[in-house]
This record gives structure tokens, sequence and C-alpha cells, in this order.
């Protein structure tokens, strides 16, 4: 069966499964060798897998178990939630791909890795989850895009292949592309294998490709364990068209979509891209549900922990002239559902948590000493409900649309930009000025800026033990906190009067 005649089918989950069993495309693939480090000698797997899937620029409310959205996108990641653990407030610290997925890697901020705008790369010796995982005997396996090569030497970084220096620890099994939105499109093109030597695909959807080859490598794992990253396009926009691109057949099926509030009161290209953009998003459901289902197939599920995240959401140019790059909800606030040893509790997590907290998390969970050059946090902790001294709000860093700082608490977005800077220009400013300010209690959807307000009961109820004014100050303080916390020289931030 082709994948057109597929996609245009109403399918449970679970075909796409049984389609890759009889795929021509699986079938000729070449044999898998073991993916072995050099330092691992047990014989018996002590320690449980790690598999991330990356989705790019997918909105947390898409996720239908974060009860938003109702277009039912999701049931394989809504089952993760219901039998895992549901991260309700999860947020980026770059809502932009390279450096988020330098954040993620690393737990750091921009500031200690160096990776503030996208082009730039991770230094060889850079410490990651993978670096770390390996030393204590895992294999270390990466399929999809990466975006963390560093430039060569005409000063722009490669768009396919990727040297083995530039891969960030993930030393065994590589079948990736720096820019995947370069080298291929959703239903054709290249990645390239530890050698360079590209594999290509072609009339298979782009995220169905990029599971089988992931299906592959679970198929054939040894006892020794893995931390495998499937790091998919989707539902990030094909570049040189500009567009979303879903499976054939699944903008017809969402046609006529559910809109997000933060969306339908202004302009943008939502209202031609949304039908897409949710097929793409459908489509990597399908795809984590094909992997789970080879890790039964495997019997490799109960000792594996499975983490699905984004790098950034999506605005559709509502905030500005393209799709992320802002402190907004839809660029930061992202999905993360991961189930597994230690996360089949059937909860979800209200408190704020971030990327540079995942790679702690993770090996947290498998048992490894967490370096001391990351700067996130465990949230594991937060599982056994103990919350005591969880700083309970998450610092975010902007570039390339502007040079901004933000902070994110529960009931507060607060944003500033250095107004004279242009985009790329500066990793950091000595002084900003206040740019917005959002009560995401009263307004969930971010349409009134209080910046700069006085208070002003009949525009919007803010917390009563402090002024508008009080509430900036406090805002303003802990940002100013935040910002030194992760690297920064102490700036000077600017209040803003234009209502005063």
């Amino acid at each position: 069966m082709s994948t057109s005649e597929k996609s245009e089918s109403s399918r449970p989950p679970v075909t796409r499964r049984e389609f890759i069993k009889g795929s021509a495309v699986a079938a000729a693939l070449p044999a898998l060798g073991s993916a072995k480090s050099p330092e691992a000698n047990a014989p018996e797997q002590k320690r449980p897998n790690i598999v991330i899937i990356i989705a790019d620029q997918f909105r947390w409310d898409c996720v239908g178990a974060f009860g938003l959205n109702s277009m039912g996108l999701t049931p394989n990641l809504d089952a993760m939630g219901r039998g895992g653990t549901l991260f309700r407030q999860h947020i980026v610290n770059q809502p932009v791909c390279a450096p988020s997925r330098a954040n993620l890697f690393t737990g750091q901020y921009q500031n200690g890795h160096g990776v503030w705008h996208n082009g730039l790369g991770l230094a060889p010796d850079a410490v990651t989850l993978a670096s770390t995982l390996r030393k204590v005997g895992y294999s270390t396996n990466y399929i999809g895009k990466w975006h963390l090569a560093r430039p060569d030497s005409t000063g722009r970084a490669p768009r396919g292949p990727v040297s083995a220096d530039n891969r960030g620890g993930f030393d065994d099994l590589w079948e990736g592309a720096n820019e995947l939105e370069a080298t291929s499109h959703p239903y054709e093109g290249d990645i390239y294998d530890n050698d360079g030597k590209p594999i290509h695909f072609s009339g298979v959807y782009r995220v169905d490709f990029l599971a089988q080859r992931a299906v592959r490598f679970i198929r054939q794992a040894s006892n020794q364990p893995f931390l495998l990253v499937v790091s998919q396009l989707e539902p990030h926009f094909q570049n040189d068209c500009n567009c979303f691109v879903a499976p054939n057949g699944y903008a017809e099926r969402y046609a006529n979509p559910f809109v997000p509030a933060d969306l339908k009161f202004f302009p943008g290209d939502w209202q031609k891209q949304l039908p897409d953009y949710y097929g793409c998003c459908a489509s990597i459901d399908e795809s984590v549900g094909t992997i789970l289902g080879a890790l039964r197939d495997a019997g490799k599920e109960e000792n594996t922990i499975v983490a699905m995240l984004s790098d950034h959401g999506c605005h559709f140019r509502t905030r500005n002239t393209e799709y992320k790059r802002s402190p907004h909800e839809s660029s930061i606030h992202v999905p993360l559902v991961i189930q597994g040893p230690g996360f089949n509790r059937a909860i979800s997590i209200s408190e704020l948590t971030c990327h540079v907290d995942v790679s702690p998390t993770l090996l947290e969970a498998a048992g490894v000493p967490v370096p001391p050059s990351m700067q996130g946090h465990s949230f594991l902790p937060l599982l056994d409900r103990k919350v005591e001294g969880w700083t309970n709000e998450v610092y975010v860093q902007i570039s390339e649309a502007q040079t901004g700082r933000a902070i994110r608490t529960p009931e507060w977005t607060y944003a500033v930009v250095d107004a004279h800077r242009g985009a790329k220009l500066a990793e950091a400013s000595d002084q900003y000025e206040e740019y917005q300010m959002y009560n995401l209690n009263d307004d969930p959807p971010q349409l009134l800026n209080l910046a700069g307000r006085q208070d002003n009961p009949k525009l919007i109820h803010y917390d009563g033990s402090l002024s508008m004014k009080d509430a900036a100050e406090h805002l303003r303080e802990r940002l100013l906190a935040r910002m030194v916390e992760a690297g920064e020289a102490r700036a000077e931030i600017i209040p803003r009067t234009l209502y005063s």
C-alpha cells in the first residue's frame, strides 16, 4: 500500500506500526551493526534505555491531554500522559532551533554552551547528555535533524553530513542532517550516515521514514543500554516553499479547524496553514505510536524512558514577521510527556519546568551523576510532590528577532528588549527596556500587554498582594537575578512609562 493511499484513509495509531512491518523501505534497509561503546562491558542491561522524540515547532496546546484542542490529533501522546507524566508548564529557554537544542542536550543556558543563534555549533568538548551517558556504558544514537554543527572554513555550518567531532557525543549510530529542511522535502530527500554517505528516501513521508529508521535500530539493538534521539522536522514549515506540508489527505481531514484563542484575534497566516500544521502534528503522534510499538515488540518498553518534546512553538506570524522567536506562550510553551521507569505515575505536573532541566532529570532517572557544568535541575522530586525549594519560574533568552530576555512565572510573562539592537547583532545587552507583561491567569491568550500600565481593576485582575507597579518591579528584579544566575552581567532595565 502506498503512503498516499495509507494517509488518505482513516487509521488508528497502530496501523503505522503494521505498515512498517511490511514496508519495502524497511525491508530494503541494510543490517544494523551493534552500536557498542568501548566503555560498555556489562553483559546485562541494568540502566534504562532512553528515547527522546523531538518535534520541531510543535505547539503545546495541540496535545489533546492538555484539554484545549478538540481536533483529536494526539491519541498516542494522550495515552502516554495518562499512564506516564504530563508536564503542563514546560517552557523552552530559547525559542529558536539551534539554541534550544543546545539548552536541551547540555543542560546549560546559552552563556554556557555559546549557541545563541542558529548557525553556531557545540564545541567538540561540550559536556552533553550523550557524552555523559556514553562514559557509563550507553551507546548514543541519533536520527534526524541536528542543527548544532559548527561553521566550517567558509563561515557557514554544513547543511547535510555532520563530522564526527560535531555530533555532541552521539558517537554510535548516526543518521542525520544538520539542516534536514535543506536536504529533504516531505516525500523525498537525504539523511547521512556515520561516514557521511547519503541515505535516500522517496515516496514515503519524512516523519514515517525517520520513524522507520528508529524501528530498525530498536529491533537490532543489543542488551547494552542506549540513548536514542529521533529528531523530526515536522511540524516545522518547509523552508523553500514557506509552507507546512502534511501527509497526503491530512489537510482535508483537518479542514475548518479549531483555532486557538491566541491566533484568532490577529492577522497572520494561520488561516491557510492550520489544516496542514495539524496534519503534521497528527503524523508526529503516529510516529510516537510507531516507536512505542517497536519497543513493545522488542521487549524493551518496560525498561525504556520515552520523552516527547519540541524545540519551540509556533505563532503563525501573529507576534512578529515569522513563526517563533518571541516571549509569547505560542513560542515558548511546548509539550513534554514522559513515560517509563520512574515516570509511570499517571500524574500531571503543574510546576514550571524547562529545557535545561531535561538532561539532569534523565541522568538522575538513569542513576548517573549530573555533571557540574549543567545549570538545570532535575525535576524528578516534583513527581514525588517534593516541591519545596523548587524555583517555579523559567528564564528565557531571545535572539535573532530581537535581543531580548523574559521570565515566565505561573502568573506572569515579563519581557524586556534592547530596542537599539538589530537581528543577530548581540548575544546580550547591558541595557533593556520593558517590552511586554501579561497576566496569564486573566489573559491566557496574551491579548493585553500590561507593560507600563498603572493599576486599573476594570481592565485586569491582578495579584491582590501587589499593585501593578509593584508586580512589575518584582518581576524586573527576578529577571535581573536570573540573568546573573545564567552567567550574564547584571544589566539595566528601563521601566516602561507609556501609560503613566
